[in-house]
């Protein structure tokens, strides 16, 4: 299980079964209309089959009388004709329950695709940083594939089904009671072990959905540090872990499906016996003389009427199962915390009215409640500053970052942009304002130009060209079959290194008075590193810029550099003027040059 994740005890279970059904149905309302006709379709065609049998006994006794005296042809080519008109209405209005439905399902399937896409733009980071990425996608695509194809394929047959089961009832009665009493006392049973069945077997769908999730999160976690794996020998460990989750999942599959399966031979079996009861009570009424040969055949069908509508309605509640499971996954997904709405924010700054001064004031941050990483953070930043943000791992360096783009909100304190504060502007207004080059390189399925382009359209290819000479990569990308237009996939057709140099370059393309660098040349070489540098002091001149860097050569000509430890800044000044302190970071410098200064 994912860091961050609890298992639900049952009665939790049962609160989130009985939400999610509501939420289900706030979801179809939209969709209320068309089901409802299918729902009456399907009402109507199973109405219709009903009749059927009453109008095959009158065809038997009509037989049976013309055996004695002669049989009337016209009566039973108008009875047939009669049947066969019934019949075919019955399958046309199937045929439309059907398309409706799937059409209807389909629709559903789409929009709550497209509210989950919105769901995930609007969660906090927090949310990601406790819930694995494939279970994500497995909410996404296998729970909602589950849930669409579930409805469409069980909710038209469980309409169906009960009203046949209804109509065959009230049918039975009123042709004859005595064997309408026989024919649902031996089906009775097939009701008490239906639901038993489905009240043990809920528990297994549930669990088989997440750990289809947890799977999923495996699966994506293995392939994506498939390197990783295999270089520090963890492929056994990986396997014992997909062995584990696989058979949890097979158990889960094999006893669910067991208890389900068990519903369609026994309701079967009940069909059956309750058929050989109805003919032996009919055989003694009929030598009673208490009821006509054609009752007993008109209850024949009656009976399967009866009986195929529990083993349709078992198969069903069984599909059900697996679509409450997957429901109740994807609307917990729905109903998660989202990050604070920002409709009541009217202020704007925009990038060309942007001076570009920045204030921190008594700044502090947890991820955790209890427990804060940012204590209280001081520090004022000129228009057109370098501000370099140093210090080891975990100091707090990138959660500065965070809060800055408010992909976190402060706890207290403010962060001020040309004396605005960041709570008065939306996010989008915030994002807008920075330039962002992260340490972890973004490629999309696209050509070398649209990723530079990405999201800027009046961009053209002459702005392109000369971004990629200033940042050392026109050379190669021209050296490419295609050129700018060479189609980048999730292989080796670029070098980390050279990742990293069109994110830069895409940085370059984007016009913005801010600019945050967090290690933005970690995987290049030490050449391509002076490369880089020169390309990142043109892109930080006339722009206040945050460096996040670990080699400390990178920054030397910061205007201000804030050394951090335990999320506060314990040194403050130029390269010089830290150096002449003796202090953290003289020590870091120090460690990291020593041996080439000796």
């Amino acid at each position: 299980m994912h860091p961050g994740r609890r298992r639900m005890n049952d009665n939790d279970k049962a609160k989130d079964f009985k939400k999610s059904i509501k939420s289900l149905i706030v979801y179809c309302r939209p969709y209320l209309v068309p089901i409802l006709v299918a729902i009456i379709l399907a009402i109507v065609s199973s109405i219709l089959s009903i009749i059927g049998p009453d109008k095959l006994r009158s065809i038997t006794n009509t037989i049976t009388e013309g055996l004695l005296s002669g049989i009337d042809m016209d009566k039973i080519k108008s009875i047939a004709l009669f049947l066969i008109i019934i019949y075919l209405i019955s399958a046309i209005f199937g045929y439309i329950e059907q398309y409706i439905m799937a059409v209807v399902t389909n629709k559903f399937s789409k929009q709550l695709r497209k509210e989950i896409t919105i769901k995930i733009n609007n969660l906090p980071l927090k949310y990601f940083d406790k819930n694995s990425y494939g279970d994500i996608l497995s909410r996404v695509t296998n729970d909602v594939d589950t849930l669409s194809m579930t409805l469409n394929q069980s909710l038209g047959n469980l309409v169906s089904s009960i009203t046949l089961l209804i109509g065959s009832v009230i049918m039975m009665i009123v042709t004859n009671g005595i064997m309408a009493l026989t024919a649902i006392l031996s089906s009775i049973i097939g009701f008490f072990f239906m639901f038993q069945v489905i009240s043990k077997s809920q528990k297994y769908f549930s669990r088989l959905q997440d750990e289809i999730g947890e799977l999923n999160g495996h699966i994506e976690e293995m392939y994506s540090g498939h390197n990783v794996m295999i270089a520090y020998n963890g492929v056994d460990d990986a396997n014992k872990k997909f062995a584990s989750i696989n058979d949890n999942i097979y158990n889960d599959v094999r006893k669910g499906q067991f208890l389900s399966g068990l519903m369609h031979p026994f309701m079967g079996f009940i069909g059956n016996f309750g058929y050989v009861c109805v003919c032996i009570v009919g055989a003694i009424l009929t030598m009673n003389n208490s009821i006509d040969f054609g009752v007993i055949v008109a209850f024949m069908l009656y009976v399967r009427l009866f009986t195929q509508p529990l083993s349709q309605i078992a198969q069903a509640m069984s599909s059900l199962q697996s679509c409450a499971a997957a429901s109740e996954r994807v609307f917990e997904f729905l109903d998660e915390e989202e990050m604070p709405n920002e409709d009541n924010i009217t202020k704007t700054l925009l990038r060309k009215d942007v001076v570009g001064s920045m204030e921190f004031k008594n700044v502090k941050f947890g991820y955790d409640e209890d427990k804060l990483i940012i204590k209280n953070f001081n520090v004022k930043v000129n228009p057109g500053d370098k501000i370099a943000i140093v210090g080891p791992t975990g100091a707090g360096k990138t959660t500065i970052v965070n809060l800055l783009m408010k992909f976190y909100d402060i706890k207290d304190g403010d962060i001020l942009i040309d004396g605005i504060s960041t709570k008065e502007l939306t996010r989008k207004n915030i994002h807008d304002l920075f330039i962002m080059v992260l340490q972890d390189t973004w490629v999309f399925e696209g050509s070398i130009k649209e990723n530079i382009r990405y999201n800027k359209n009046n961009v053209t290819d002459k702005q392109i060209e000369d971004v990629c000479k200033v940042v050392g990569l026109h050379h190669y990308i021209k050296s490419l079959p295609d050129g700018y237009n060479t189609v980048l996939y999730d292989n080796d057709t670029l070098s980390s290194g050279q990742k990293q140099l069109l994110t830069i370059a895409r940085g370059m393309i984007e016009d913005a008075p801010f600019l945050i660098l967090d290690e933005a040349t970690s995987s290049v070489d030490t050449r391509t590193e002076e490369l880089v540098q020169k390309a990142m002091d043109k892109l930080t001149e006339g722009r206040t810029s945050f460096i996040i860097a670990h080699r400390l050569s990178t920054i030397k000509n910061a205007n201000l550099i804030l050394m951090m430890q335990e999320g506060n800044i314990v040194e403050m000044g130029t390269h010089e003027e830290l150096l002449k302190l003796r202090g953290k970071y003289a020590e870091l410098y120090n460690s990291q040059f020593e041996k080439m200064e000796d």
